[in-house]
């Protein structure tokens, strides 16, 4: 029986499990008329901006869409048989590239362009964070506390629809609880937090070079003097906390880390962009592209932007210790014109996510992001990581394929019962939850016996660089 051919109406836009043909229950519209309340106050505040002020009322309106889409997906799910569900989501307009799709598209990208360029577009809706962000940061919202709140909002509301989609899945429960944990604490409260004892809002969860920022000689966190060297606090200098921190995790954690978990203990445990395509980029993880011509190019796209940002790191230290005779004091502003404008606003902001509804909801993960591409590296030649395949109980369903969000042809390796070990995967795990036969399994051993060739790793990799 082809589960993917059920009615339109019954996939709800496939926000509802949509497994048993069923009518909404009261409880249900009930939820989703809170939803429509936030949202309204929303358009309002953006049509409207000053119309309702900066009271708590205005801000906990836009709350209860959040909590009438939590009692939402509780109560559909909660309906419904354990078990993944993706029923009819190839007939779905909003998740196949359908009119719906391309005006979900639109309005994400349009949001980003205005964040980045034209905040002031976003009056309303910042000064209904006020009273919020008084609480936190002690000051007045501006665009990035709006970002950040819906940010966080869109992590935390549809990661509870990802623990009762996987809540027989106990990997998936126990990820998923991951970044929700990390983008609340230390990718929001935290940063404000900071902000409250008038510190730099230091997010602890990126580094160099996903935050290059945190690694260079000059930011905005250092000093108004452009210099590695902030104010001194109580002693010690925050700044060149930072810079250590930002260093330990770059070249000492993440090599052991991604020895012993491969990437997925950032990309699909702490980062906040995983985080976001896990929980919010979820209904639409089924179009990314797995093709070969898709492979070769995430392949050239992320190794140039890798190389990009460790060429750029370098010539502003270099220019540091010249007593800024390359660049001059432009420096800062020159790297922001060029990299922090094409990659960091662009690239990871306006289609990293604004392209969710249209090229799958790791775009940036698979063709942009410098920290994936070197977790990559380190997982395909030196990690422990891998999947492990069962080609003969392999019944050839293409689930695993059609659902890995990477672009990465999953049954072909099952078929030739290889392990799967590609630099681009980040160990998700949907894959495995995905399959009816338990084919898939995500292990760590020696690498020794991973691949073949992996008792040389380095000749692997240099007969990895030829090839291009």
């Amino acid at each position: 029986m082809n589960l993917d051919i059920l009615p339109f109406e019954e996939s709800d836009l496939g926000f509802r499990p949509g497994a048993e043909a069923r009518a909404t229950t009261w409880l249900e519209k009930l939820f989703l008329s809170m939803v429509g309340i936030g949202v309204l106050v929303f358009c309002v505040s953006f049509l409207w901006p000053g119309s309702l002020g900066s009271s708590w009322g205005g801000w906990l309106m836009l709350g209860a869409a959040g909590l009438g889409s939590v009692g939402y997906f509780l109560v559909s799910y909660g309906r419904t048989t354990p078990g993944i569900k993706n029923h009819g989501v190839f007939h779905n307009g909003a998740f196949n590239r359908g009119a719906v799709g391309w005006l979900l598209g639109i309005t994400f990208t349009a949001f980003y362009v205005m964040l980045y360029w034209h905040p002031s577009s976003l009056e309303g809706p910042i000064r209904l964070m006020d009273p919020l962000s008084a609480l936190l940061a002690g000051q007045p919202a501006d665009q990035w506390f709006l970002y950040g709140s819906f940010y966080t909002f869109a992590v935390l509301v549809m990661g509870v629809r990802m623990l009762m989609k996987y809540r027989h899945n106990n990997y998936q429960i126990v990820r998923t609880l991951s970044v929700s944990f990390f983008q609340l604490g230390f990718g929001f409260a935290i940063p404000n937090l900071l902000k409250k004892m008038h510190q730099p809002d230091f997010y602890f969860t990126y580094f160099w070079p996903l935050k290059p920022d945190y690694l260079l000689p000059f930011d905005y966190v250092m000093g108004a003097e452009s210099s590695i060297w902030a104010a001194e606090v109580s002693g010690f200098s925050l700044g060149r906390f930072m810079i250590i921190w930002g260093a330990g995790m770059t070249f000492v954690a993440t090599p052991v880390l991604t020895y012993f978990f491969g990437k997925r203990w950032y990309c699909s445990w702490v980062c906040g962009c995983g985080g976001l395509a896990e929980t919010l980029g979820d209904p639409w993880r089924q179009l990314s592209d797995n093709s070969d011509k898709s492979w070769r190019i995430e392949r050239w796209s992320i190794h140039l932007v890798l190389v990009s940002i460790v060429l750029l790191t370098g010539f502003m230290w270099m220019n540091e210790m010249s007593g800024r005779a390359w660049l001059g004091n432009d420096g800062s502003g020159l790297f922001w014109k060029s990299y922090g404008f094409l990659i960091v606003m662009a690239f990871s902001g306006v289609i990293g996510v604004g392209f969710y509804p249209l090229m799958g909801s790791r775009v940036w993960c698979r063709f942009g992001c410098p920290m994936a591409a070197i977790l990559g590296i380190f997982q395909r030649f030196f990690s422990r990581f891998r999947i492990t395949t069962n080609g003969s109980q392999c019944i050839s369903c293409g689930n695993c394929t059609v659902y890995c969000e990477m672009g990465i042809d999953v049954r072909a390796y099952a078929q030739r019962q290889e392990n799967i070990v590609r630099a681009s995967c980040v160990g998700c795990g949907v894959c495995a939850a995905v399959c009816p036969r338990g084919v898939l399994r995500l292990e760590g051993g020696p690498v020794t016996v991973r691949f073949e060739g992996s008792d040389n790793p380095l000749n692997d990799l240099a007969s990895s660089l030829k090839k291009w």
